[in-house]
């Protein structure tokens, strides 16, 4: 074997997800001594190597990232500093930001691999998914590699065993599923299979006291984080779905309160709407079932829908526990027993799982890896 190739990455976000995945770095870099962080930034600050021999500290970096007063670089700023090295380069992206999203295609097309969580990046405009995946290899031979499991299934293996399906040719004819911790959370404690279940505005405010939503509950109750999962989804399996506008996405906001000036405002308004989500959960029950929040694609039909559908008590999407996300893979292979990935959906520990065993994808895949033991 010849030389082992120098691998150096750059981590973009560095709260949150962020955070936890350089925690799981201080333990998965040592075992790669050819591979050096040297680039490190969040929005406002950054912090890199001051030539390519050195390396950031994962013991220190919190603490040397908020003494550095150097901005954060753009990304045709840190596409420009990737350039003045040989070394091979992987950028890992922990933010949300559409900006950083659109420059992909030219982190690849300079043989950049891209690692990252942004569903953005793969949700959004159809042509940018387009350039996105034709500037990484194998598309493009010369291309970055790109990683993004994260982007569906936090820690769970959704976009991995898609692949595996296509890749060796079963036909997949449908995915359902459960694709949201904080839906899960919700609807598994408001519409239990066993009990009556709470009122929903309480089981809301539960949800949030716990953690599962976003600081305001409207930007989870209103499907959009779901319907970003299908689009990205009904991609991998050829369809063009043009965006999340494409399809129906059952928002669970009352049109009263979707001018609600804050969080705090809509959950305080949201008891008055119980009645409309209780009636709901009867009707289901009076039939023996139990109702969730889905997302589901038909391939054969080219239809995706995120929504409220009524289940069966003894469905597997019905007898989810906590905040469990279920995705069910129907292809011709499997026949009328789908192929099930369940487990923990949400949360910055298993998000950070998810990216971090890509990022050792990547390293092995840029040739660059010796891994110690």
């Amino acid at each position: 074997m010849g030389e082992e190739k120098q691998v150096s990455i750059a981590i973009l976000g560095a709260g949150g997800v962020g955070r936890c995945f350089l925690q799981q770095c201080s333990w998965i870099l040592p075992q790669y001594p050819n591979v050096s962080l040297v680039f490190l930034s969040r929005s406002n600050r950054s912090l890199r190597v001051p030539t390519w021999d050195h390396m950031l500290s994962l013991d220190t970096w919190e603490k040397d990232l908020a003494a550095s007063s150097d901005p954060a670089l753009s990304p045709q700023e840190l596409l420009d500093w990737f350039g003045t090295t040989e070394n091979e380069s992987i950028l890992v992206d922990n933010t949300s930001s559409q900006d950083i999203a659109a420059f992909y295609p030219k982190f690849l097309a300079d043989k950049i691999t891209v690692v990252t969580p942004n569903k953005k990046a793969f949700s959004s405009d159809l042509d940018l998914w387009k350039k996105i995946v034709g500037s990484a290899y194998p598309y493009d031979p010369d291309g970055g590699f790109l990683y993004h499991e994260a982007s569906v299934g936090a820690g769970l293996p959704i976009i991995s065993t898609l692949k595996d399906l296509l890749e060796t040719g079963d036909e997949v004819q449908k995915i359902e599923g459960v694709f949201s911790g904080t839906m899960s959370f919700l609807f598994n404690n408001f519409a239990p299979v066993e009990g009556k279940g709470g009122k929903w505005s309480d089981e809301v405010s539960k949800a949030k006291d716990a953690g599962y939503t976003e600081p305001d509950p409207r930007d989870d109750l209103n499907g959009v984080d779901v319907a970003r999962k299908l689009v990205i989804l009904a991609r991998m399996v050829g369809l063009e779905t043009e965006s999340t506008s494409a399809f129906p996405v059952q928002s669970l906001i009352p049109t009263e309160l979707k001018n609600c000036t804050s969080g705090d405002e809509f959950l305080e308004k949201l008891p008055a709407f119980d009645d409309e989500m209780e009636k709901v959960k009867t009707k289901a029950g009076e039939k023996g079932k139990v109702v969730r929040f889905v997302g589901s694609i038909d391939v054969a039909r080219k239809a995706v829908e995120v929504g409220v559908k009524e289940f069966d008590k003894g469905h597997a999407i019905a007898g989810l526990k906590g905040s469990d996300n279920i995705i069910s893979f129907y292809t011709k292979r499997y026949g009328s027993n789908p192929l099930i990935v369940q487990g923990a959906g949400a949360g910055g520990e298993v998000t950070a799982m998810g990216v971090s065993a890509d990022l050792i994808k990547a390293i092995k895949d840029v040739h660059g890896w010796k891994k110690v033991g």
